[in-house]
């Protein structure tokens, strides 16, 4: 199988807001129009998209490759499978999943921002993976794949910039296979107050310089930072998978509960 990019090239289109719902959503603290948050989160990923492994590796004292690992452990991937790989940036989690499901699998590297997709085809195309890996340009809320698709679908660290989640959870349910598990990787909320508080000074005071010093752009981190915040706790996250047709959905927290792996099964 050559790699290929499958046929989404044009910057996709930005989603128009439904007229009897709420026309804003936030961006960080900011509350905006729905599709200026798809642009202003297409600027974020632009800029940081070439030291953006730096700055995981940084931001997170290079924890993120333990959580990353342990979400490839709970996965149940095996040879053969065809996974899809939402928000997947540079590739990291494609790369793992390429390993597991061998010459006859396939995994899908799916991002709706055109730099950061560019960031992993070449990334991984220089590191050898070219047999069972293509690549999509997609938006998560309109994914380009037929219904009962995928053994398995993951995004890690992407559902909190997504405008509509509970469009995306459904657009990812929509393509997996009966059986078929959903993997949400995501920042989340601390257990204890105390770490929280900490956490909160890191990340508002100490992130936004690290990001100004690496990518001389300070504004992309405290967004991102802004954005863990808003997006929805442990338990608030586990309900919408509910509603968006998974069962058996349950949470695993790291680190304290800065990070949660979410996991729900396609009856």
């Amino acid at each position: 199988m050559s790699e290929r990019l499958i046929p989404t090239h044009e910057e996709p289109s930005i989603l128009k807001s439904d007229p009897e719902s709420d026309s804003t959503t936030h961006f960080g603290f900011e509350d905006v129009a729905k599709e200026e948050k798809v642009e202003r989160v297409g600027e974020v990923f632009h800029s940081v998209a070439a030291r953006y492994d730096l700055m995981n590796d940084l931001m997170s004292l290079g924890v993120h490759r333990i959580w990353k690992a342990l979400t490839i452990e709970m996965s149940g991937v095996r040879e053969g499978h065809r996974i899809l790989d939402v928000a997947g940036g540079t590739g990291d989690l494609t790369k793992k999943f390429s390993k597991l499901v061998g010459d006859t699998g396939q995994v899908i590297l799916a991002d709706i921002n055109s730099s950061m997709l560019e960031v992993g085809r070449e990334r991984l195309t220089d590191q050898g993976y070219v047999s069972n890996v293509q690549y999509c340009q997609a938006n998560a809320e309109e994914l380009p794949f037929e219904d009962n698709s995928f053994d398995c679908v993951s995004i890690a660290f992407g559902l909190r910039n997504v405008t509509d989640k509970d469009k995306a959870l459904r657009a990812m349910t929509r393509v997996l296979k009966p059986g078929g598990r959903l993997l949400v990787l995501e920042f989340s909320k601390p257990t204890n107050t105390v770490f929280e508080k900490v956490y909160d000074r890191y990340s508002f005071s100490i992130l936004p310089k690290i990001g100004k010093l690496i990518t001389n752009d300070a504004d992309s981190y405290q967004y991102l930072s802004e954005s863990i915040r808003m997006h929805p706790d442990q338990n608030t996250l586990r309900d919408m998978m509910e509603q968006a047709g998974l069962k058996r959905c349950r949470f695993n927290n790291m680190t304290g509960g800065i990070v949660a792996l979410h996991s729900g099964i396609k009856p």
